[in-house]
């Protein structure tokens, strides 16, 4: 039997990151992550992820791989990766409010141990009215044996941003 755990629900409006600390414990070795509502409020942005440590300080240095399929239905599709990245993944994006109903799904396994590397994947779709349909697929890894307790979500763009996030806990109870 698995069990699917709501550890942390928060919104964030008209800012430029959202942080949510202490939801990763030894209580799960995977989380769930949903992002939704992602609007940026003047100009294009996109949001990318980042892991959070004990002390309550997101990971900034280029200690990230990560790689992605960016896959529009409009053209081509594009690779992008990275060996030295100050992000783990990429997150939903939006042209100036053009790009609508979207929403991104995102799995950690082992952001609490202190002794294995976070790894991540995730996938998210959206519809730009301007262009169409598109998608994105991601992998990603922490190269960092350090125990993290949170996640943030961070704005690219020079606009302040709304989101929602829900982090739930996985596993499977025997």
């Amino acid at each position: 039997m698995s069990n699917l755990r709501l550890i942390n629900e928060t919104s964030g409006t008209n800012v430029s990151s959202v942080s949510l600390t202490d939801v990763f414990s030894a209580d799960f070795d995977i989380y769930k992550i949903e992002q939704t509502d992602y609007t940026p409020l003047s100009a294009s942005s996109q949001s990318i992820m980042r892991l959070i440590n004990a002390s309550g300080s997101a990971i900034s240095s280029s200690d990230y791989n990560y790689a992605s399929l960016f896959q529009p239905s409009y053209s081509s599709f594009v690779n992008d990766k990275s060996t030295s990245s100050t992000f783990i993944m990429d997150g939903l994006y939006n042209d100036q409010n053009d790009t609508v109903g979207g929403g991104a799904v995102y799995y950690l396994f082992n952001p609490f141990s202190s002794t294995t590397y976070t790894f991540g994947i995730g996938q998210h779709s959206q519809f730009n009215t301007g262009s169409g349909f598109f998608a994105r697929k991601d992998i990603g890894v922490l190269k960092s044996t350090a125990s993290m307790t949170g996640v943030q979500f961070i704005s690219t763009g020079s606009a302040n941003i709304t989101t929602n996030i829900r982090v739930f806990g996985l596993r499977v109870d025997s």
